[in-house]
């Protein structure tokens, strides 16, 4: 690790005809380190990755890589790996010809093919064919190629979004591990949480161009800083509340919970309150009242649907907490508030 950050965007902007598709976006990322792009469609994370890429100019702002402003340099000049979301291998050549497309041609250019595929658990492979390797195994290779000019910057373009949810898993474990052992700056663009959360060091959330959050999966989970980011990283029930002190709202008669508030909301205001499942609670005296609806099993535990008078709560608790049907009492023991839509 180097002091200061190895990739930076410096206020970037990107517009294209009727619509900014980039706003002012600044990030800082360490070197080693795997930044996730997280957001829904339409949020700008592809063309932020096609801007650090080359393959767009931003219409203001700077690309910094390495201490070095890039934004002018073509995509060759910038020697930034990447693996795109259908990986673009050739099929008419074999894996080991796939992985020394990009390498100089010499001595050593035999050797460092083996020693990619081993970094992602293909040794043995560079006479197979692609079309006889699975998804995973694609991906690798994929990355394989990426990583064989020794380049400054990988890209990865939501690598695994075409593998099934059992494969996803295991080929997240491999992609982290070998992205560990090179120790290269990594930029992952994805609308998965869960890959996100896995990956990333550090994840910036977009919203229709602009930085909603920047820091790591607990910051982004427990101290969100705005609604959107409250609501989109993870499950949660929206209530609507008064805020009656600088850390309690109250969302019924005589029901108040404990929340984490902006500092800019003041006591007296109309806000709205974030609640996740596992921060509910199930019986007990006071809460709220309410009929537990539906029950979906989640292996140790389950998410119990409870209808109250203001909301349908989701609440985490054992399976055998309550049966569907039964009259409970809801309590939070802890919850996010944000001010009214308009407000």
């Amino acid at each position: 690790m180097t002091d200061g950050p190895f990739l930076e965007l410096r206020d970037v902007t990107k517009r294209f005809p009727g619509h900014v598709a980039v706003r002012n976006l600044s990030l800082a990322v360490p070197r080693g380190q795997l930044l996730a792009l997280l957001g829904p469609s339409g949020s700008g994370k592809t063309t932020t990755l096609r801007l650090l890429a080359g393959f767009e100019r931003p219409d203001t702002g700077a690309v910094i890589v390495g201490g070095a402003d890039v934004t002018a340099l073509s995509p060759a000049a910038r020697h930034i790996g990447m693996v795109f979301q259908h990986y673009a291998l050739f099929p008419h050549l074999t894996v080991g010809e796939n992985v020394a497309f990009g390498i100089p041609r010499g001595a050593g250019r035999g050797e460092r093919v083996r020693e990619l595929l081993a970094l992602v658990d293909l040794a043995g492979f560079e006479h197979r064919r692609i079309d006889a390797l699975s998804g995973g195994q694609q991906q690798r290779v994929a990355l394989a190629r990426a990583l064989g000019p020794d380049p400054k910057l990988l890209l990865l373009d939501e690598p695994l979004s075409n593998l099934d949810p059992a494969l996803r898993e295991r080929t997240r474990r491999e992609l982290r591990n070998a992205l560990e052992a090179v120790g290269i700056t990594t930029v992952l663009v994805t609308h998965e949480q869960d890959e996100a959360f896995a990956l990333g060091d550090v994840i910036a959330v977009l919203r229709d161009g602009r930085l909603e959050q920047f820091g790591s999966a607990p910051d982004l989970y427990e101290r969100p800083d705005t609604h959107f980011v409250a609501t989109f990283v993870g499950r949660a029930t929206v209530v609507p509340g008064v805020l009656v002190a600088a850390d309690r709202a109250r969302v019924a008669e005589g029901v108040e919970w404990l929340v984490r508030v902006p500092d800019a909301v003041a006591p007296g205001a109309v806000v709205r309150v974030v609640v996740r499942p596992e921060a509910l609670r199930l019986g007990g005296d006071g809460g709220l009242p309410g009929t537990v609806r539906a029950r979906r099993y989640l292996g140790g535990r389950a998410l119990f649907t409870v209808e109250t008078a203001i909301a349908a709560l989701e609440v985490e608790a054992p399976v055998d907490a309550v049966p569907v049907g039964a009259q409970v009492r809801v309590h939070a023991v802890r919850a996010h508030a944000f001010p009214a839509e308009g407000a």
